[in-house]
């Protein structure tokens, strides 16, 4: 049988019908195989094409021509902060075996015994490190849309780095490090999370709401809210995420095999399905299907796959699919126009609700019987369900809590938001003395 090489990843079928979250097995050291090791570095890759163009071009073809420089700056810097912190103590903070079940120790700041020989599971440790560095720059990136167009790029870049601290290395510890929501841990069986349903989308989420309500309304949000500048820009964004998006989940599974060929098939069922999900009911509601909408059910079907996608067989994925089109679908205008919150790219709606929807799936489907590859030894259903909800509420709770105290923190000393002149020129001749377009 093999061994898992990650808390929460699993490395074939066996492993994923007992899914043992050790971070002592994490550490077992064999030898170095190379098939597994070119796989992660090309997934790798792939999912910091997703930050770096794809969710820059996704998130800067949605907003106006005024403030599409801004996005794609707010993304980059985000990526560059990220990739540092994580290297001088984030990735330590996270994936540390010398720390207690809420967050891990100082074992690994600025990677102190980490060599080019050091291993993790069969593969080396710098490329873990990277692999897991990917998400770490993607994730505070999601939140940008929340804000966009009236959030001060100091703030951002506060916001962003203090947030990653605080929210995201302590849920990816928490479930992938071997922390309390692991096997084990404070729930018993661990949150089943293959690639970060909770971990990247359900802390994205949550706090992208807290940030829209403390942040604050666009002008003359709703009604004068101009339509997405460049659909054109959004659906190439789009393409690179759901390339991208196979080295998220496929790569998940840390080994070049059958389990990353099933992630990998079943992650794109999941976005094709909802992505016709949501053209359908956008043309039976409005009267026409629009390429912004069929792009965005695509993310939608890919975050709600993404905690699944290790679980699953080809029904869940496509059942994974055509559940987070049509809710992440109506939880969209829910969010806009039912509780007033301008959210203004719908990460919540999106990222929030497909992972919450996803996470929970994933204690159903995986089940054999519905085609999934097995759940946890000696669980039900039922129990995995208990376990996947409590932990999607503590994981939300504390992005909420931590993330109100970072906005609010940053809000009484350097400020949110921009003047109100500054949004009405636009943040990027103001902020960054450069404009998208020529005039």
């Amino acid at each position: 049988m093999r061994k898992i090489r990650k808390p929460g990843y699993l490395v074939g079928l066996s492993a994923l019908i007992i899914a043992t979250t050790t971070p002592a097995l994490a550490q077992e050291a064999n030898s170095l195989n190379g098939a597994n090791t070119a796989w992660i570095l090309t997934a790798t890759a792939l999912v910091l094409f997703m930050t770096l163009p794809g969710l820059a071009l996704f998130y800067g073809g949605l907003v106006h021509t005024k403030n599409v420089l801004s996005v794609l700056m707010h993304c980059f810097a985000v990526a560059c902060l990220s990739s540092i912190l994580w290297f001088a103590f984030v990735y330590s903070f996270a994936f540390g075996d010398d720390g207690t079940a809420f967050l891990g120790g100082f074992g690994k700041v600025f990677l102190l015994g980490v060599s080019a020989d050091t291993l993790w599971g069969d593969i080396p440790e710098t490329v873990f490190f990277m692999f897991q560095m990917t998400f770490a720059i993607i994730t505070p990136a999601l939140i940008v849309g929340a804000f966009v167009e009236r959030m001060k790029f100091s703030a951002v870049l506060w916001f962003s780095g203090l947030w990653l601290v605080a929210v995201y290395a302590p849920a990816a510890h928490w479930i992938w490090g071997g922390g309390m929501l692991a096997d084990g841990g404070l729930l018993g069986i661990g949150v089943r999370d293959f690639a970060g349903g909770v971990v990247v989308h359900v802390t994205a989420g949550t706090s992208a709401l807290v940030a829209a309500v403390m942040v604050g309304k666009r002008r003359g949000f709703p009604a004068e809210i101009t339509p997405p500048h460049s659909p054109v820009l959004t659906m190439m964004g789009a393409a690179m995420l759901w390339v991208g998006w196979f080295g998220f989940n496929a790569g998940s599974a840390l080994t070049s095999d059958g389990a990353a060929g099933m992630a990998m098939l079943v992650t794109h069922v999941s976005a094709a399905t909802a992505s016709l999900a949501w053209m359908g009911l956008e043309w039976v509601r409005y009267g026409k299907p629009s390429l912004v909408g069929i792009v965005t059910g695509m993310v939608a079907g890919l975050a709600t796959v993404t905690p699944a996608s290790g679980f699953v067989g080809p029904l869940g994925g496509f059942i994974c699919g055509l559940a987070g089109g049509a809710i992440c679908f109506f939880a969209t205008p829910w969010v806009k126009h039912r509780l007033r919150i301008d959210d203004s790219l719908d990460v919540f709606a999106v990222h929030g609700v497909g992972g919450i929807t996803g996470t929970m799936l994933t204690a159903i489907f995986a089940a054999p019987a519905l085609g999934g590859l097995g759940l946890a030894e000696g669980a039900s259903i039922s129990g995995h369900l208990f376990v996947q909800a409590t932990g999607i509420v503590i994981v939300a709770a504390w992005s909420v809590a931590i993330s109100f105290g970072i906005l609010k923190a940053i809000d009484l000393t350097i400020g949110l938001r921009v003047t109100r002149d500054v949004e009405t020129e636009g943040l990027d001749i103001n902020a960054h003395g450069e404009r998208g377009y020529s005039l």
